[in-house]
């Protein structure tokens, strides 16, 4: 006769005193719950730089198959786009700055308001907004 397996893994007996965790493993009742980042700014803010870079490199990598396909495309809307990509990497790297925030929202309602210069830059404009306000959130998440 063989003697009964005991369960590797035996659950929890509900009048069993509470297991003590160290301090920061598990959120009580009414803490806020951690991020399980070590440092929750830096990731942050290198989810901004990043989504801005990316942002600057799309927008000078779009001029010219915006010129052959869009048509229209001058020297004003050139300019722009220009100026765009390289205020989006002034501020990718001015993410420590507390208005850096701002200012990248600010840069997407001037990426849309070039869709009057080239109906191409609305478009861009639409998809950057929304992934600026994707990153506003998961920084909203993230710092709480």
């Amino acid at each position: 006769m063989t003697s009964p397996e005991r369960d590797p893994h035996p659950t929890e007996d509900p009048s069993a005193p509470p297991v003590e965790r160290p301090a920061g493993e598990e959120p009580t009742a009414g803490q806020p719950r951690r991020s399980g980042l070590r440092n929750p700014e830096r990731a942050v803010r290198g989810l901004g730089a990043g989504t801005l870079s990316l942002e600057a490199l799309v927008l000078l990598l779009a001029i010219q198959p915006i010129r052959v396909v869009g048509g229209d495309l001058g020297g004003a809307a050139i300019g722009a786009v220009v100026a765009l990509a390289v205020a989006a990497v002034v501020l990718a790297g001015m993410m420590r700055r507390p208005w850096a925030w701002n200012a990248g929202t600010v840069l997407q309602g001037l990426l849309l308001l070039g869709g009057l210069l080239h109906w191409s830059l609305l478009g861009l404009g639409i998809i950057f907004a929304l992934v600026w306000a994707y990153a506003l959130h998961v920084r909203r998440v993230i710092l709480g």
